[in-house]
């Protein structure tokens, strides 16, 4: 069985990697190093280890058990583009994904270097979407690598959005995402930063994303923009 998601965006995860090491800002209070401890407490032998990163080959294959067609993002709980995971685990997770046409399998990751790199090898079947997060000014570098992807869908989460990004450059992008930070030690999120990133998607007919104002208790606050949701993907 996939295992079923509460992140608005998907519809399941599969994680054939699981930890990871912190590379930028937004690692600073990762929600999945706090849900790996808490599986690690409750015995679940995937991690055993907390979250230091694992490969597991047993789980390479899953998809192609899951006859019911759905959206699921790979590594909700690591990035599969990390640098200790081997280019050809890398590629038979791509396999994978390429064999389970019937499904669509989101993948995001923040080492936009490491994705352009072994790109060339990787088979980008119409079914696999490729993302990077951008969480401030400060990584904005990161889209311009996946501009370069031949995936079909290319899309941006910023998400958790820690400041204003300012010139950001959206041509090549199908999708935007946008949300706050929840969670213990939760940064604020401001609508003025928020709001430019929604209009100039409008403008550019982008599908726009908006997942939540998060914060300590992210249900309270919810999700509504200017008094409306915005949940549209791409078609």
């Amino acid at each position: 069985m996939a295992e079923k998601s509460k992140i608005e965006w998907t519809e399941s995860t599969w994680n054939p990697v699981t930890g990871c090491t912190q590379i930028s800002e937004g690692c600073q209070n990762c929600y999945a190093k706090r849900m790996a401890k808490r599986l690690c407490a409750m015995g679940q032998k995937k991690y055993s280890n907390g979250f230091k990163l694992a490969l597991h080959h047993d789980c390479l294959d899953e998809p192609l058990s899951w006859k019911k067609p759905q959206i699921i993002f790979v590594c909700s709980m690591s990035d599969l583009f990390h640098e200790d995971v081997p280019d050809d685990f890398i590629m038979d997770v791509f396999n994978s994904m390429n064999k389970a046409k019937w499904h669509t399998f989101q993948v995001l990751t923040k080492r936009a270097d490491r994705l352009a790199a072994i790109a060339p090898k990787l088979k980008w079947t119409p079914n696999i979407w490729i993302g990077v997060t951008v969480e401030n000014n400060l990584h904005v570098d990161r889209i311009k690598a996946l501009k370069n992807i031949p995936a079909k869908v290319k899309y941006l989460s910023i998400e958790p959005m820690l400041s204003e990004i300012s010139n950001l450059v959206l041509d090549g992008i199908d999708w935007v995402i946008v949300g706050g930070e929840s969670g213990p030690g939760a940064r604020p999120i401001k609508e003025e930063w928020i709001l430019p990133i929604r209009d100039k998607c409008q403008k550019l007919k982008i599908p726009f994303f908006f997942k939540q104002w998060g914060g300590v208790n992210k249900k309270i606050n919810g999700s509504l923009l200017q008094g409306k949701e915005w949940k549209e993907l791409p078609v």
